[in-house]
Formats: C-alpha cells, sequence, structure tokens
C-alpha cells in the first residue's frame, strides 16, 4: 500500500538545542489533536465511508504519518545535545526518568496517548466534521507553537505542518459537499 522514501516530506532543522520548545512540540506527537491520533481516525474512518471519499482519508492520513516524522525529528534534534539540567529546567525529567531520550506518544503535559483521542461514528458527515474540526485545532496549536519560538529554522517547518492542516480542512470541506449534494440527489431506480 505505502511505498517509503527515506527522507522527510519537508526538510526539518533546528538552530539550538530546546528542549522546552521539545516538550510543547509533544502536543502535536502524542497529543489529543496531534498527528497519530489524526492518522489513526482517518485510516479508520475509510472503512465505513462512501467510495468517493476513500482516497481522500487514505492520502490525508499517510501524509499525517508523515508529519509524525517530522514532529519526531523536531524534537530529537531539539534535545539530541542537551544536558540532564536542561531536560529538568524543560520539566522533561519525568518523561527522562521513564523514557531517557526515547520518543513516546505523550502530549506536552506528559500524559500518554489513548485511542479515546479517535472518534468514528460511522456517520460520512459527522465523521467528516470531526475530521475537519481536528485539522483546525492541529492548526491553531502549529501557530500557536510558532508563537513560542524564536528560532526560524524551527518555525518554517512547522509553518509548513500549518499550511497542510489548512489544505487538509479544506479537502474535508470539499467532501462534505460532495456528500451532501449525493445525499440530496434524486434517485430513480
Amino acid at each position: 500500500m505505502w511505498i517509503y522514501e527515506k527522507k522527510l516530506q519537508y526538510p526539518v532543522k533546528v538552530s539550538k538545542c530546546d528542549p522546552r520548545m521539545a516538550k510543547l512540540l509533544l502536543e502535536q506527537y502524542g497529543g489529543a489533536d496531534g498527528e497519530l491520533a489524526a492518522a489513526l481516525r482517518y485510516m479508520n474512518q475509510r472503512y465505513t465511508i462512501p467510495d468517493k471519499i476513500i482516497g481522500l482519508l487514505t492520502d490525508i492520513s499517510t501524509e499525517e504519518f508523515a508529519h509524525l516524522e517530522m514532529i519526531a525529528t523536531m524534537v530529537y534534534k531539539l534535545t539530541k545535545d542537551a544536558t540532564r539540567e536542561q531536560i529538568k529546567a524543560a520539566g522533561l525529567d519525568p518523561h527522562y526518568v521513564s523514557h531517557d531520550r526515547a520518543l513516546f506518544y505523550e502530549n506536552a503535559s506528559g500524559v500518554p496517548w489513548t485511542a479515546a483521542y479517535i472518534q468514528a461514528k460511522g456517520d460520512p458527515i459527522a465523521d467528516l466534521y470531526e475530521d475537519i474540526a481536528a485539522e483546525e485545532k492541529a492548526r491553531a496549536t502549529y501557530q500557536w507553537l510558532i508563537d513560542m519560538t524564536d528560532d526560524v529554522d524551527l518555525q518554517d517547518g512547522l509553518k509548513f505542518l500549518r499550511e497542510r492542516e489548512i489544505v487538509h480542512s479544506l479537502r474535508f470541506r470539499e467532501a462534505v459537499e460532495i456528500l451532501k449534494t449525493e445525499q440530496g440527489a434524486k434517485k430513480v431506480f
């Protein structure tokens, strides 16, 4: 189903070691509105969506996995040279005690990821509105992350991710309109 290219969807650069920013980025790694939740939500919903929309959910789900890889790379680069004192100062010491520098699906507050974050109603329009909301929440979070750093290299990658959330939201809105038109069409047998 997938062909993996050993490169990121968009180059990830950081200008400095910044464990505090890495901690904040965990929100998009393992948070309720993060990339893992989005990828799994869309991949799951594709099984109960009309055929016309399956490809869209598959494509966006796959891209969300690519975004997850970008976030992981950002967190890694922001922490790879951090001292234990810097990790502690950033509030990552509980993470460090449990996971060392390994990534773990948790949000910025250290709450582990849970499948309860994923919604699937089985009604295509309800699910697509859920997806639109998820994309808009991710867009907002990326903007707030951009606002929290002065690292222009990191901001560049975050701006790319923010813009992709906008595109996904628009695509889901188009899918809603397709389904609404189809629902309203007169059916003759």
